[in-house]
């Protein structure tokens, strides 16, 4: 995502299927293992955690709303072709701080 966010929308169209695929996945997984390990969900691990699961469920979502109708709307137009691509960029750049924090918090759960 990272990656994405400084290289713009070069790759951004290839890319948006298999990072919405990766990223149902992910959330699957993600509450499938937060049920079976944290079934309280009162700790202070487990709040850093959910506020990383939040991020990581908001990232997923601007990317989807931004990028995907940005990217729908490339396909079929050629017009406000630098406005839809502004769009792009600026999905993968608000993704790419929300996967960020998600980081961040997931290792603070660590410490916590």
């Amino acid at each position: 995502m990272l990656a994405l966010a400084r290289t713009g929308e070069a790759t951004a169209g290839q890319l948006f299927r298999p990072q919405m695929g990766a990223a149902v996945v992910a959330v699957i997984t993600g509450g499938v293992l937060w049920y079976l390990l944290h079934p309280s969900g009162s700790s202070t691990m487990e709040q850093a955690l959910a506020l990383g699961a939040l991020g990581a469920v908001l990232a997923a979502s601007v990317q989807g709303a931004l990028c995907g109708r940005a990217l729908r709307q490339l396909a079929r137009t050629s017009e406000k072709v630098t406005q839809s691509k502004g769009q792009v960029v600026l999905g993968h750049r608000i993704a790419a701080a929300l996967l960020a924090l998600t980081v961040i918090c997931m290792a603070a759960a660590r410490y916590a």
